[in-house]
């Protein structure tokens, strides 16, 4: 419903003006002068990542947990963050101005009763009765009444279990450490540990959220199962978890101690220093409680550090903080980088070459990471997304890098302050090579990853358990392979990405986008690296994409999805006109060779005209993707380099007499 009175309102708006090439230059100086200013005295950019209210409520309730208070000022000001951002449904959404979502109102309000809220006053009034109305915190999801479990609010059978000894499987069994995605595996070994020693939360304010429940928790008999029910693996698992739930206890104890101790053990292999456990916010969270209840003292060098890593990912300002759930330095310097390049002149093009240069050492090419359980003969080659996570590179932050370094190079030549890459480029070409999956397509950080029955064990109520290949990295290897000159007859692994992104599109002509919000995203990604691939635009894999995004235009001339999108069957659904998306359309349409549809000059139009005096776009609305359906990312930096980018290539095209581009992105 919400949809439809967004698109209503947007037929409403008024019809956009015609914007002269002249304007348009003027807004891509500005926005080069803007992103430029923003960049490190290192020459690398780093841009705020900001998820739902999750993540700040888990980092009151982790401090809570340890009894340990931060710094003086900064839980009042996770306080200020959490009252602004619940919704008018008196919950919180996972995106801005989205629907209520039960877990993520269970955690805020939990987080503010803990800094002190009344439970009485307004706000907290409004939260508690959306939650009752919607069944109680009994319906939240595992990872929430696994917090629950920890505080003692609900009893440990609220949660399916995932018993330690899984460390010891071999790789045979159904269900193995290597045939999870990276996330999964840094989220669960630390709390496998939890789950097998069941630690209470010291809690000194002593909070509870007993109010909460329609039910008494220790009432409750049936918790709420996976939403991607499927016959026959969810009664199967179903099955094993109820006998598990009653032998747990009973499980043999040196075993268990040995597999603690290996899961301690994998985890400090990979504990990152100060970025942390695959540097990601639970991870490092589940890091230090494991740490904890194994008996490591609160001053042990690990713990300090693990701390560390957490408290880096907090964004304080002046009235207001919250928690990132990790950074993204590596992606936000490349993709500026690609923005400035296509700007062009000496200020652009000298900050391009330095974020480039930053990147060059961050290459991983001695540790092999866990991708290699798959691979075991390809060497290391790839970029990781955050400052340092050499365990886990992944295919997408290595494409793009790659295609930004190797269009420095093409774009100026080898003159005498220019860089040489090509060592660089060469490796991770090799890297990414190698970590192609046997239906051709690439995934973000492991290769066959796509043991699709494991999205239906209980724990995995979220349903983003797996690493499988998707449209939108594929597109990006597909891409960064034509840009170094191979073509469809000189690349057996180009060939492939190509066939198997064909075999991927919509019947509406899009495709679904997995690290973007959605549709758009991946449409862009696709027509991009079919340009690059030297696919005919006149083909109708390409037309029907290029009819579907003119088709989807909103009559203000931006484009915009909605989070809807991804439902559990995804279908596109339009949102209101957002500064990124419509530069993701725009540069879909400019790749595919329709820089002369009007569809094209409306959507210039839109960013010319929505253009900040800062130079930037102002973009509240979330446009990335986490997991689908439940955890989603607003990069700020998106309405930064991403319209720049759209606005100095339609120039560009205007400029030249062939409309083509020339590059992977």
């Amino acid at each position: 419903m919400r949809e439809a009175v967004n698109k209503v309102e947007a037929l409403q708006r008024p019809k956009t003006q015609d914007i002269s090439l002249e304007d348009v230059e003027r807004g891509v100086v500005s926005a080069t002068r803007a992103l430029t200013r923003l960049a490190h005295a290192d020459g690398h950019i780093c841009f705020e990542l900001e998820a739902d209210a999750t993540i700040p409520s888990e980092y009151i309730l982790f401090h809570q947990f340890r009894a340990t208070t931060p710094r003086p000022g900064l839980e009042e000001k996770i306080a200020q963050y959490l009252r602004r951002t619940q919704g008018k449904h008196g919950g919180w959404a996972l995106v801005h101005e989205g629907p209520f979502d039960i877990s993520a109102s269970v955690k805020a309000y939990f987080a503010l009763k803990m800094i002190g809220d009344d439970i009485e006053a307004p706000h907290m009034r409004r939260a508690r009765e959306a939650i009752l109305s919607r069944g109680g915190a009994a319906n939240s999801n595992v990872f929430t009444r696994f917090l629950l479990a920890l505080y003692g609010e609900v009893p440990w059978r609220a949660v399916p279990v995932m018993p330690v000894e899984v460390m010891f499987l071999p790789k045979w069994f159904p269900f193995h450490l290597d045939k999870v995605s990276y996330w999964a595996r840094c989220v669960m070994v630390p709390m496998f540990v939890l789950q097998a020693t069941k630690p209470r939360a010291r809690n000194p304010r002593g909070i509870g959220v007993q109010e909460l429940f329609v039910t008494p928790p220790d009432h409750v008999r049936t918790w709420p199962g996976s939403p991607h029910a499927t016959w026959p693996w969810t009664p199967i698992f179903g099955g094993i978890d109820r006998v598990l739930q009653k032998v747990e206890n009973f499980l043999p104890k040196t075993p268990r101690r040995r597999a603690k101790e290996k899961a301690v053990a994998w985890v400090s292999e990979r504990l990152n220093g100060e970025d942390g456990l695959g540097a990601i916010f639970p991870a490092m969270v589940n890091t230090v409680l494991m740490y904890e209840v194994m008996g490591y003292p609160s001053d042990h060098p690990q713990v300090r550090i693990a701390c560390e890593a957490i408290e880096k990912l907090v964004v304080e300002k002046d009235h207001e903080a919250y928690v990132q759930p990790c950074v993204s330095p590596v992606w936000d310097t490349a993709l500026a980088s690609h923005a400035l390049l296509e700007a062009g002149g000496p200020d652009a093009e000298q900050q391009a070459r330095r974020g480039l240069d930053w990147l060059k050492p961050r290459q991983v090419l001695d540790i092999v990471g866990d991708w290699a359980a798959s691979r075991p003969n390809v060497r290391p080659g790839g970029w990781a997304f955050q400052y340092a996570n050499a365990h886990y590179p992944d295919l997408d932050d290595t494409a793009v890098v790659v295609m930004a370094m190797h269009r420095a190079m093409r774009q100026h030549g080898l003159v005498a302050d220019m860089p040489d890459y090509t060592t660089a480029i060469a490796r991770a070409r090799e890297w990414v090579e190698g970590l192609q999956s046997s239906d051709g397509g690439w995934a973000a950080f492991d290769a066959d990853n796509n043991h699709m029955y494991l999205n239906h064990i209980p724990f995995s109520d979220h349903g983003a358990l797996l690493d499988p290949p998707t449209a939108d990295v594929t597109a990006r290897v597909v891409s960064m392979l034509a840009q170094l000159g191979e073509t469809r007859a000189s690349s057996k692994a180009l060939d492939r990405g190509v066939d198997y992104l064909f075999a991927e599109q919509e019947k509406d002509g899009s495709w679904y986008g997995r690290w973007g919000m959605n549709f758009i995203y991946g449409t862009w990604s696709v027509l991009c690296a079919l340009n690059a691939a030297g696919v005919d635009p006149q083909s109708p894999e390409v037309r029907r994409a290029v009819a579907w995004l003119i088709r989807i235009q909103n009559p203000d001339g931006g484009w915009g999805e909605d989070a809807s999108s991804y439902k559990i069957d995804p279908a596109f659904e339009p949102g209101y006109s957002t500064a990124s998306q419509t530069a993701w359309a725009l540069l879909a349409l400019m790749a595919a060779g329709a820089a002369d549809e009007a569809a094209v000059t409306r959507g210039i139009n839109y960013l010319a005209r929505t253009q900040g005096a800062d130079g930037f776009w102002n973009e509240e609305r979330y446009t990335a993707t986490g997991f689908p359906r439940v955890f989603y990312l607003r990069y700020h930096g998106y309405s930064k380099f991403f319209p720049l980018w759209a606005m100095a290539r339609y120039r560009n095209l205007k400029h030249s007499n062939t409309r083509q581009v020339a590059f992977g992105m």
